[in-house]
C-alpha cells in the first residue's frame, strides 16, 4: 500500500500517512488536481439549479399534446425565431417563448379553467406584462383541430414588432408631428 510523505511543520516530525487515510480525509495528492471528481462524473462542490430551472427541466420530459404538436412546428426556427420550450421567466415557466421579441406562449387547457388558476394565470400574466413580456393565451383545442394555423399565427404575431418603428429614411419626427 502506497503512502504519502507529510513533511515536518511547526516542530512536530514528518510522518508516512497511508494514501487511503488521506483520500477519505478529503485531500487531494499534489498535481492531480480534482481528477477523481472528475472521473467520478462531478467536479466540486454540487450545483445548485433555481427551482424554476429544475420544474422547467421536469415538465419538458412530460409535455402535454398540444405542447407537443405545437412545439414539433415551432422548433428549430420554422418559424422564422428560435423558440424554448418550458422556458423559466422569473419565476414562471412559460410554456413556449421567444427571446428575440420577448413573447411568451401559453397553452391553455382544461386545468386552466379550474380552481385557483385563473386567478394564477391572471397574476403570472400581470407580471410577464409589468416586465416588458408579451403574453399570448392559445387554448389547446386550436392546436388540436390545426396545428399548422395555430403555428402560423404565432410566426405573424413575433414578426410584428411590440412598437412602432420609426421609418428607416429620415430622423423621428418632431413632438407633435407624425
Amino acid at each position: 500500500m502506497g503512502g504519502v510523505t507529510i513533511p515536518p511543520r511547526h516542530g512536530v516530525p514528518g510522518r508516512i500517512v497511508p494514501r487511503t487515510i488521506l483520500e477519505h480525509a478529503g485531500h487531494v495528492q499534489p498535481g492531480t488536481g480534482d481528477r477523481r471528481a472528475q472521473r467520478d462524473g462531478g467536479g466540486g462542490s454540487p450545483h445548485t439549479l433555481r427551482p424554476e430551472t429544475a420544474i422547467a427541466r421536469k415538465l419538458r420530459k412530460t409535455m402535454s399534446l398540444p405542447e407537443i404538436l405545437l412545439w414539433q412546428r415551432l422548433k428549430g426556427q420554422q418559424a422564422g425565431v428560435k423558440f424554448r420550450k418550458q422556458h423559466p421567466v422569473g419565476p414562471y415557466v412559460a410554456d413556449f417563448y421567444c427571446s428575440a421579441t420577448r413573447t411568451v406562449i401559453e397553452v391553455d387547457g382544461d386545468a386552466h379553467s379550474r380552481a385557483d388558476r385563473p386567478e394564477r394565470d391572471a397574476e403570472r400574466d400581470a407580471f410577464l406584462v409589468e416586465n416588458g413580456y408579451r403574453v399570448l393565451h392559445i387554448p389547446a383545442v386550436d392546436v388540436l383541430r390545426d396545428a399548422d394555423a395555430t403555428a402560423s399565427a404565432i410566426a405573424a404575431l413575433v414578426a410584428t414588432p411590440l412598437h412602432r418603428q420609426p421609418p428607416a429614411d429620415g430622423p423621428p419626427p418632431r413632438a407633435g408631428e407624425e
